[in-house]
């Protein structure tokens, strides 16, 4: 499949000499993937890559080999800009709010993402947004479209994001294709057992974290009659347990397999005020997405987040969030 302005995008990388690959301020698996498998394409085509990200990346994230590349801090030289699994300036706040924005909207901008979400970055010079399972596909596909060479450490990166994107290849947007290309990786060398391998030796819990899970597990809270489930996390919990392990992941997959519940959403309340929040949906109940654009995030059906940066009340801010979600099972919204 050819993509709409990809010869427009592959006549930008093929006159730079240095590229930044740039993730949203909520990095996961899918977006880490993405960067690390065209840090690996682009070195082979003799670009000089950085990955950026404003933020640190998650412990969770560390089975990835790669993560310790990405920096926080922008290169002070490069041609262009490719920005991955985001088409949405509020993921992107905190570039928004350095001087890094107009460094960055000085140079062309090439966007990958796959989210339904409309976009809303400025000054992009070229964006794909395609209805892939994850932003890793794309970028399996542009690679073969351009004929951009994939070595096996990128193979095992598209993997990975493909992977953790479609849920194991079990989630609706998962296509025939994106089965096809997760055959076509293995062919080429990748070992699924072994990347699985890698991500569950991370994710072993120490006594200390299960016994904090079990403290949260008790602390769910249910609305709806049972159909949503949500757990707020306190900032003395974010910086005691997050270096571990984040809080939100803990729980969050458990709070969704609890008996008639369709959505779980974990809000994380920070010191300054700011709120996160995560949102999963079960099989057949994908309003995750509407959820999120109705406080200014975004993502997939069955699975999206939103950020807001000063919340007064907690409280109203969460009878606000219930009504909505209830309103969007309902079909009211």
């Amino acid at each position: 499949m050819k993509y709409k302005d990809e010869d427009k995008l592959n006549q930008i990388i093929e006159n730079s000499k240095k590229i930044v690959v740039i993730q949203a301020d909520n990095p996961d698996a899918d977006s880490l993937g993405s960067a690390l498998a065209l840090e690996q394409i682009l070195s082979d085509k003799g670009i000089e890559t950085s990955l950026y990200c404003s933020v640190d990346i998650p412990t969770y994230l560390h089975y990835l080999p790669g993560w310790d590349r990405v920096v926080n801090e922008l290169p002070k030289n490069f041609d262009c800009s490719i920005i991955v699994d985001t088409s949405s300036e509020s993921l992107l706040e905190n570039i928004s709010r350095s001087n890094n924005r107009s460094i960055i909207s000085s140079k062309p901008i090439i966007v990958l993402d796959h989210h339904a979400t409309e976009a809303s970055i400025q000054n992009v010079t070229v964006i794909i947004n395609e209805n892939v399972v994850a932003t890793g596909e794309l970028i399996y596909e542009l690679a073969n479209n351009l004929s951009w060479p994939i070595n096996l450490e990128a193979k095992n990166m598209i993997a990975s994001s493909i992977m953790s994107d479609s849920l194991g290849l079990t989630s609706e947007a998962t296509s025939a294709r994106s089965i096809q290309i997760i055959s076509e990786l293995v062919s080429g060398g990748v070992s699924l057992a072994e990347l699985e391998n890698r991500r569950r030796d991370l994710m072993r819990k120490s006594q200390r974290i299960l016994e904090y899970k079990a403290d949260l597990l008790k602390r769910i809270e249910y609305y709806d009659n049972g159909r949503i489930a949500l757990i707020s996390i306190p900032w003395s919990e974010i910086e005691d347990f997050s270096q571990e392990y984040n809080p939100s992941m803990l729980v969050i997959d458990e709070m969704r397999n609890v008996e008639n519940v369709d959505i779980a959403i974990a809000l994380k309340i920070y010191k300054t005020g700011r709120l996160t929040a995560k949102i999963r949906c079960n099989f057949g109940v994908g309003i995750a997405d509407k959820l999120a654009e109705e406080f200014g995030g975004g993502g997939h059906r069955y699975a999206s987040g939103f950020k807001i940066d000063k919340v007064d009340d907690v409280s109203e801010l969460k009878e606000r969030l219930i009504e909505t979600c209830t309103n969007l099972l309902e079909g009211k919204q």
